[in-house]
């Protein structure tokens, strides 16, 4: 299976003073520090190889997670450095680590959804990225992606349109030679990466009929700790 890449160098200033002295992926959640859930979950998919792009407090997650091998995974580090470089940037800073082609989805995220059917769904369709949508029509947050069809005709983060009713569901996969074009240490956004492929018809879509949960807000985290606690046996 395709490795994996979390983003996970962000600020979280929604969730201060919680992220005051812990990154967000350690943030508690039913339990565990969010980033064990994450892990333990990528294992169960069959995933084996994640690379976690860190920034600001990140040397506590290595801390806590290390080689990733209790969690069945390898698991290595890219860091920002003292300069964060957006989710674009921190891709393209750890794709020495990627290979080829990998997974990619936030580090304050929880995705029920099977990767294996992604990926296959990324190879079929034979495009240079994919993004996994949900149809959501402004339900959880503001609908961005014009998808009809089972192709994905548009994505737009900061000037979405009112016919889109779709939403980018969080896991994507991308080829590495997207990034190679932009200089290292460099920051930009992946979603300007996404929005320019969907105009050019290269970005393929995989719909997906299950919310997705986040703790990148308070109201988010209360929602994934309800979740993830109904599946404690």
């Amino acid at each position: 299976m395709l490795p994996v890449a979390i983003l996970a160098g962000g600020l979280a200033k929604r969730l201060r003073p919680i992220t005051e002295t812990i990154p967000k992926a350690l943030v508690e959640v039913a339990g565990r520090p969010f980033i064990e859930w994450q892990l333990d979950y990528l294992h169960q998919q069959g995933v084996g190889h994640v690379v976690l792009c860190l920034g600001y407090l990140g040397w506590q997650i290595e801390d806590l997670i290390g080689d990733g091998d209790r969690f069945g995974l390898r698991v290595e580090y890219s860091y920002d450095g003292s300069i964060l470089l957006g989710t674009g940037g921190a891709l393209r800073k750890a794709l020495p680590m990627l290979g080829d082609a990998f997974f990619v989805f936030y580090g304050d995220s929880y995705l029920p959804i099977c990767f294996i059917d992604v990926e296959a769904s990324f190879r079929s369709q034979a495009l240079p990225a994919l993004m996994t949508v949900l149809k959501n029509c402004n339900r959880w947050d503001r609908s961005n992606v014009l998808f009809s069809d089972g192709k994905l005709l548009e994505y737009n983060k900061h000037t979405p349109s009112k016919d889109m009713a779709y939403i980018d569901y969080g896991l994507g996969v991308l080829v590495a030679d997207l990034l190679l074009a932009f200089p290292d240490e460099t920051p930009f956004d992946l979603a300007e990466i996404y929005h320019t492929l969907s105009l050019d018809s290269r970005l393929a879509g995989y719909e997906v009929h299950e919310r997705f949960y986040e703790i990148g807000s308070f109201d988010g985290l209360k929602e994934t700790e309800e979740f993830l606690t109904k599946g404690i046996k």
